[in-house]
């Protein structure tokens, strides 16, 4: 769709992978907000991931995990060999991705941060995650999103 370029829809596009963009409306501020993209997109909410920006003893990562579930910190610190995990602050986030919060894309990121893919996106023949922008999912295979973002898989949701 003409007008709705992002930094990783140009990356996709840029490196011939297979893909779909969805647009969506769901309020920004909304409570349960990937919840609400997945109803809005017509698809199950385990299919839908949201990318959260870490600190991991103080080195910025992003894990990639389901709407659906809560980031196990702890899990994350242990896949990348490290000791103590905590969600980075939105400043630091937006500052180092280049996007906004609620269109943070594991694409395409200003700075290309390590990334962990929960282990489930493997079970499924599609995910979707952000676009780069508010309003606009990013349908590709994981195995893909592994590959643009030399990302490593780990269970990485709370139990």
């Amino acid at each position: 769709m003409a007008g709705q370029g992002t930094p990783a829809t140009a990356l996709v596009v840029k490196r011939g992978i297979a893909h779909r963009t969805h647009p969506y409306r769901v309020a920004p501020d909304a409570p349960n907000y990937g919840a609400l993209v997945a109803v809005a997109l017509g698809v199950a909410p385990e299919r839908v991931f949201k990318s959260l920006v870490t600190e991991v003893d103080g080195a910025l990562t992003v894990a990639v995990v389901p709407v659906t579930g809560e980031l196990d910190l702890k899990a994350l610190a242990a896949a990348v060999g490290g000791k103590r995990a905590a969600l980075a602050e939105r400043a630091v986030a937006e500052r180092a991705t280049g996007y906004v919060r609620g269109g943070i894309s594991p694409l395409g990121q200003r700075r290309r941060l390590p990334t962990v893919l929960d282990e489930s996106a493997l079970d499924l023949p599609t995910i979707y995650v952000s676009a780069g922008r508010r309003g606009l999912q990013l349908e590709l295979a994981a195995v893909d999103l592994m590959a643009l973002t030399d990302a490593r898989t780990a269970p990485l949701q709370a139990q």
